[in-house]
């Protein structure tokens, strides 16, 4: 344990030094304010013992500025020593940062409680930001395990719904285009049937990591919505940009060559729609849904494996 004494007097300051060194701790020692913040942010010690009355800085302004060299998660015990012992400076070192308030001459016995007392209350912080962080690192995983879908390790329904309707109303805010592709894995019942349901889960596991490949930034929101549908949400984006995105989709389900003997093509392909708009004053994001919906209901209808624009006669 590494304690700072700031002590004008040479002779307080020795005994203080022998106290600390009994008490089994290293004494770093400083005779100003200015050498104090120097050696405290060199040092970084465990415990300051200040002294209120110093030659340049006084002891309130060296704990001010200590408390502000802190991080957030940082606390250093500050104990004053002084022959003011009024009820105005004792507020007044309180309020500046101070953690007690010795007057002196300090007693051993006293000085040796009060540092035991201090350590108490470091290991106690220390415990308690341990238990935090272990708390919010739960916290975060359980975030993260309601948000993600179990089979595919992308976005869930429920994390889609909060989160197109948070990109809708963003949309709306900011005047910008929100585009949303709707992706189906073509015949996957007669992949099912045929190749067995852990073949399927495993097709699934390829094409959302295709997916997800092939939408390259951080605000795009790739998830599964539903058996073998997945959704695509793409801020800040036209029809036009949602158009190649989809096609780049598409044409990567395509380049998997996954076998697919009930299939006309004989592989794994899918089927997407896709629409844009910039919300309106009222509407919901239910009618881009609906929309880029109807546009994968044509594209099956169509003959499959193709992109079809909402738009689009």
């Amino acid at each position: 344990m590494k304690i700072l004494i700031v002590e004008d007097s040479r002779s307080n300051l020795a005994l203080l030094t022998r106290y600390v060194e009994q008490f089994g701790a290293t004494p770093i020692t400083a005779e100003t304010g200015m050498a104090a913040i120097e050696a405290f942010t060199s040092q970084r010690p465990d415990l300051v013992l200040l002294d209120v009355v110093l030659p340049d800085l006084d002891g309130f302004t060296v704990a001010k500025r200590i408390r502000t060299m802190e991080k957030v998660s940082e606390w250093t015990p500050i104990i004053f020593l002084s022959s003011l012992g009024d009820d105005a400076h004792i507020e007044e070192g309180i309020t500046a940062g101070g953690d007690d308030y010795l007057h002196k001459p300090v007693s051993e016995i006293v000085l040796g409680a009060k540092i035991r007392a201090m350590q108490r209350l470091v290991m106690m912080r220390a415990s308690l930001l341990a238990l935090t962080r272990k708390l919010d690192a739960a916290n975060q995983e359980l975030i993260r395990i309601s948000s993600s879908d179990g089979l595919t390790g992308i976005a869930n329904r429920r994390f889609f719904d909060e989160a197109i309707s948070i990109e809708w109303r963003r949309a709306r805010r900011h005047s910008n285009s929100l585009a949303m592709l709707m992706c189906d894995v073509d015949f996957f019942k007669r992949y099912n049937d045929t190749y067995g349901h852990i073949a399927g889960d495993d097709c699934l596991r390829k094409v959302a990591t295709a997916i997800r490949t092939n939408t390259e930034r951080p605000s795009d929101i790739v998830a599964r919505y539903g058996g073998e549908e997945f959704a695509v949400v793409l801020p800040e984006t036209s029809v036009g940009g949602a158009l190649m995105v989809a096609e780049k989709i598409r044409n990567a389900i395509r380049a998997m060559n996954i076998p697919h003997s009930e299939s006309p093509s004989g592989r794994v392909t899918m089927s997407i729609g896709i629409a844009a708009a910039a919300p309106g004053f009222d509407n919901p994001p239910d009618d881009l849904i609906n929309a880029a919906d109807k546009a994968l209901y044509r594209a099956k209808h169509e003959g499959r494996d193709r992109v079809c624009r909402a738009d689009a006669a």
